[in-house]
């Protein structure tokens, strides 16, 4: 089995009766790590793929293989891929690599100026966003809306985040800054330019001492 045994794709209407599957998997995977997960109605899923900001994951014989969805925070500033998850006879094939970077190239589309963010737990997600571009930050870098926070509660790790204030928690918190990234682009261009002009300066040089 390999990664062209899937179809990854933008969910929609044909796929809502995937909803309670993988809602009950999110929940199974979160009681076998053992970590905390923000938990999810079937109807809220649902009404993702209905928005169009979910991807889903499918094998070739129509069996649902994985998720993930886009949740917007603070008018649209912030953005979060969350509940990723991959059905248990289809992992170690790179499916939630596929769909990470499915659901972020999903989210610049929508959202291109949003700041997208991540709390997780999971090294393998950490790799994941990490490859896509994102860098660890404090937890006072992502969105404040109390919505998001709320959205915590369901978490068996909620009172540590509490205690300490939101400040931090046993999640990593990742962020992928469109504008920051922007400027760091422009700084290589401008380092790229200036050692070409250069280049060019002492080309110019070496043929004026030939030429004469």
């Amino acid at each position: 089995m390999t990664i062209q045994d899937f179809d990854i794709i933008v969910a929609s209407a044909q796929h809502v009766d995937y909803a309670p599957q993988i809602c009950v998997e999110m929940a199974e995977s979160a009681k076998a790590r053992g970590t905390g997960i923000a938990q999810r109605s079937p109807e809220y899923v649902a009404n993702k793929m209905l928005e169009g900001k979910a991807v889903i994951a499918l094998h070739k014989d129509g069996t649902w293989a994985g998720f993930c969805y886009i949740e917007t925070w603070s008018h649209g500033q912030f953005v979060a891929n969350s509940g990723l998850i991959v059905n248990p006879q289809f992992r170690k094939v790179g499916l939630a690599k596929a769909i990470k970077h499915e659901v972020f190239e999903l989210s610049r589309s929508k959202y291109p100026d949003a700041k997208i963010f991540g709390l997780t737990t999971g090294l393998a997600v950490m790799k994941i966003n990490s490859d896509l571009g994102y860098e660890p930050v404090t937890y006072s870098e992502l969105t404040q809306d109390e919505d998001f926070w709320k959205g915590c509660r369901s978490c068996v790790n909620y009172d540590i985040l509490t205690s300490k204030g939101r400040k931090n928690c046993l999640c990593t918190a990742m962020l992928y800054d469109p504008a920051e990234k922007q400027k760091v682009n422009e700084e290589k261009l401008r380092k790229i330019t200036k050692k070409a002009t250069l280049l060019e300066r002492i080309e110019e040089a070496l043929k004026k001492i030939t030429s004469e």
